[in-house]
């Protein structure tokens, strides 16, 4: 069930699945490859009721390596294996069937955004912050936050985060709906467990049945939502736009765009 970069500890009805790359947690098909599957297999495990989703380190997850990715594109390096992409690793965690609390005790950026927007319920503390900042690198959102953002916070307030590419705190993600406890930072797993464990106590088919229908059209909608995220993805990687805002951002500096 274990991989390198994910760990699974079970309390009982509650397994807490930890990323397992600090500082940062950044995603890529691996790791989400090896959280879906994590999640696949607590599917078929009946002492497992319910899931908290944490991560080591100072971020709960900073997104995904661009700057890396983009040097390695440079050099001619095979980035992904061939047939392999992290959203037809996302579609299969949006799939599995027991629930997700997510423990957000650092940062939630992009595609890390997404990850925490895929989970049913979010702690958090005021340190957090949380960001859609694809626009700000010259960028399409992605990991289905075109569907999943707007189902949780409305459409004007998810447009905003989206275009303006954001970065709001802890607090006002509380506000807004977008987290669903604000506690202490060192409470944030503590409250997420125990926030599992009140779940785990309902009758587990129940459970995933009326999780199940809840979730009825969000599998189909997160598959379209992907497939549009990528096309888009694609055709942005090669623009000179998105070139200066990985760099500016890999810089800590304010991009300059052009439009090209």
């Amino acid at each position: 069930m274990e991989s390198i970069d994910v760990t699974v500890v079970q309390d009982d009805h509650v397994a807490i699945v930890e990323l397992q790359r600090p500082p940062n947690n950044f995603l890529d098909v691996d790791l989400i490859g090896n959280l879906a599957t994590t999640l696949e297999e607590l599917d078929q495990e009946p002492l497992c009721r319910c899931i908290v989703l944490a991560a080591a380190g100072k971020h709960f997850c900073a997104g995904g390596n661009l700057k890396q990715r983009m040097d390695a594109e440079v050099q001619g390096e095979t980035v992904v294996a061939p047939g392999r992409h992290i959203y037809k690793e996302a579609r299969r965690l949006v799939q599995t069937r027991k629930p997700i609390v997510a423990a957000v005790h650092g940062s939630a950026i992009g595609a890390g955004l997404g990850l925490a927007a895929a989970a049913d319920f979010r702690v958090t503390c005021k340190e957090a912050r949380f960001a859609a900042n694809f626009t700000a690198i010259g960028f399409h959102p992605g990991f289905g936050l075109t569907i999943t953002l707007p189902r949780l916070i409305g459409q004007q307030q998810a447009r905003w985060m989206l275009l303006t590419g954001a970065r709001i705190t802890g607090d006002r993600a509380f506000e807004i709906g977008l987290a669903d406890r604000l506690v202490g930072q060192d409470e944030v797993r503590a409250v997420a467990v125990d926030m599992a464990r009140q779940i785990a106590e309902a009758a587990p088919l129940a459970v995933q049945a009326t999780r199940a229908s809840l979730n009825a059209d969000l599998v189909a909608e997160f598959r379209s939502a992907t497939e549009r995220e990528s096309f888009e993805q694609n055709w942005l990687r090669e623009t000179q736009d998105y070139q200066e805002g990985v760099l500016a951002s890999h810089e800590r500096r304010k991009p300059v765009f052009k439009g090209s």
